[in-house]
């Protein structure tokens, strides 16, 4: 019930009993005018009786006084008196309109019967004193039944007033009675509504205002500081104060929620700084290795419990190679075919278990139960690698779907890093590859040439540097045309390629020159390589539109450190040689010799 409804309950109440007693009060004021009307009627009915006997006496003692004296004045006195006299029933009727009963109305009117008797008696001893006998008429006035009949009247008098007494004082007691109860009820009333004033107070002030409020004050101050573990007290009642306790618990609510929604958005922030940091280090890597390290190490800071793998796309095998892991995952193996993965096949994220039943990758084997999650990494539609995540089994939902939001910008970062490795992969090998061989140029060589030889003077190990140069490839351009002469360097080009897989490496300088370094060859061996160099290309039968292009030979000019000279002029010593051999007549291997601490071709 609500505050206002109990007051104005309690309001209706002290009005009733207020109403009440105010009736009570009245009630008791009639009774007491009642009490003081029989007062006052008894007074009356006092001074009428008094009144009676004293015209009584006066009339007696004017009678006797005249017989006694015979002085007139007494008869006088004695007549204008007893004409003011008024007859029994004038008398009686007045006192029965004063309100006396019929019983007090017979008592009193045989004592007026008796007043008139001697009324009677005092004329006849006037009259006899009148006539001189004076002895009649004090034997009428002062004889014993004048006496008798003046005490019937006082006796009837004092029955009169008797009864009348006792009229009187039954109905003042009736009367007073009355008013005591009344004002007895009365003084219960306003006890009953002080009582009812006092206990409203108590308990609407104390009981359900001041200890509510004491409580709710308190849970106010704590949320007000931040502290949403205070729990608002449970108020049944539906009323103001349970209207204020429901207020405060939704403002608990929202506070928590509100928390709830700081604590994830530092919590983003945080994590997006983190993938910040990841994509500025992303940028930063030179090679797939620095990625694959910077993967590791920040892989378990944005997803903490998510064991996880990264594959990489080996394109030469056409496989998915594992380049690093995390969190020790327990499943998915090492390497596997694209097609073994469904996120790559669709091309999107695999989820195979969870709310949403779906396929399980084959690259799991037989953990085909397990929460996983495959993302594939793509560039321009191709897939280029993958992230694969275990989902640990205690998370939330709200969690994973947070988590998986970060597992996707994480992935778009490496895809998008990788896709960039790759792409300045490609341009580096198209700068330092000659696009008609497919062999090094002119570029990776002066790189290559500078790096083994500072190794090998450095570490004092020998280098061999062999010169290759086409004899009368000119011939071929001008007799067969150009594509004729692209498709002998192509053919000269993989006859070098394909005798240095293993060891050493070989370049394009230009035109129709190649050159060929082979690092740890001493002379003996240098030799051995350029022999079986030359017979490749001797033995190269090429057929240019349905002909053949003829026999192809080289000039071979071979130098080798520390045995020709400095390793810095290393390769001006095969030229020399080269040069030597050309002149000589082609198709041969000469060998540079050293005179005088300078380079010469022997």
């Amino acid at each position: 019930m609500r505050l206002s409804t109990i007051t104005n309950w309690a309001y209706g109440a002290t009005v009733a009993l207020t109403l009440v007693s105010g009736a009570t009060m009245l009630l008791a004021s009639g009774a007491e005018e009642t009490e003081r009307a029989a007062v006052a009627q008894r007074a009356t009915f006092d001074q009428l009786t008094a009144s009676l006997e004293e015209d009584v006496y006066r009339l007696t003692e004017q009678a006797r006084g005249y017989v006694i004296s015979g002085d007139p004045s007494h008869l006088i006195v004695y007549r204008r008196e007893k004409q003011t006299l008024k007859s029994v029933e004038q008398r009686i009727a007045h006192l029965r309109d004063g309100g006396a009963n019929e019983a007090e109305l017979a008592a009193l009117s045989q004592a007026l019967h008796w007043a008139d008797a001697l009324t009677d008696e005092q004329d006849a001893a006037i009259g006899a004193a009148e006539k001189g006998d004076d002895k009649t008429a004090r034997t009428i006035l002062f004889g014993d039944e004048y006496g008798r009949e003046l005490d019937r009247v006082a006796a009837q008098v004092g029955k009169f007033q008797y009864m009348l007494d006792q009229r009187t004082e039954h109905a003042v007691i009736r009367a007073t009675d009355t008013a005591r109860q009344w004002r007895s009820v009365s003084e219960i009333m306003l006890g009953m509504t002080a009582l009812l004033f006092l206990c409203v107070i108590y308990f609407v002030l104390k009981q359900r205002i001041l200890r509510p409020v004491v409580r709710l004050s308190d849970v106010v101050t704590r949320l007000a500081a931040q502290d949403f573990a205070a729990i608002p007290p449970e108020f049944s009642q539906v009323d103001e104060i349970g209207d204020m306790a429901q207020a405060i618990r939704i403002f608990r609510e929202n506070g928590l929620e509100r928390q709830r929604l700081e604590q994830e958005r530092d919590a983003d922030r945080t994590m997006r700084d983190l993938l910040s940091r990841l994509t500025q280090r992303l940028q930063g890597c030179d090679s797939t290795s620095d990625l694959v390290e910077v993967v590791r190490r920040f892989a378990p800071e944005i997803a903490p419990d998510f064991p996880g793998r990264l594959y990489i796309h080996d394109t030469r095998r056409n496989a998915m190679v594992q380049a690093c892991d995390w969190l020790s995952p327990a499943y998915s193996r090492p390497e596997f075919p694209p097609s073994a993965c469904w996120a790559l096949r669709r091309g999107q994220t695999h989820r195979p278990a969870g709310d949403m039943v779906d396929i399980p990758c084959e690259h799991l084997g037989a953990a085909s139960t397990v929460s996983t999650i495959c993302i594939p990494l793509a560039a321009q539609g191709e897939s280029i690698g993958m992230l694969y995540y275990e989902e640990p089994a205690a998370a939330s939902a709200n969690r994973l779907e947070r988590t998986g939001k970060y597992l996707e910008m994480l992935a778009e970062n490496i895809g998008l890093a990788l896709a960039n490795l790759r792409l300045r992969d490609v341009l580096r090998d198209m700068a330092m590859a000659d696009a008609l061989t497919g062999l090094p140029n002119r570029r990776q060589f002066d790189i290559m040439l500078q790096t083994l030889v500072g190794e090998a003077d450095r570490n004092a190990t020998t280098l061999a540097c062999l010169m290759v140069d086409i004899d009368h490839f000119k011939r071929f351009n001008d007799t067969y045309g150009h594509d004729a002469g692209d498709a002998v360097l192509r053919a000269v080009g993989t006859v070098l390629g394909d005798a240095l897989r293993e060891n050493g490496h070989a370049f394009r300088l230009g035109g129709e020159e190649f050159v060929v370094l082979m690092p740890g060859f001493d002379l003996d061996q240098a030799l051995g390589r350029a022999a079986q160099i030359q017979r490749r290309i001797q033995d190269l039968r090429i057929d240019h539109r349905g002909k053949e292009l003829g026999a192809i030979t080289a000039s071979f000019g071979l130098a080798v450190f520390p045995d020709h000279g400095r390793a810095d002029r290393l390769l001006q010593t095969a030229d020399a040689a080269l040069l030597r051999a050309k002149t000589e007549g082609r198709d041969r291997i000469l060998v540079a010799t050293i005179r005088d601490g300078a380079s010469a071709v022997a």
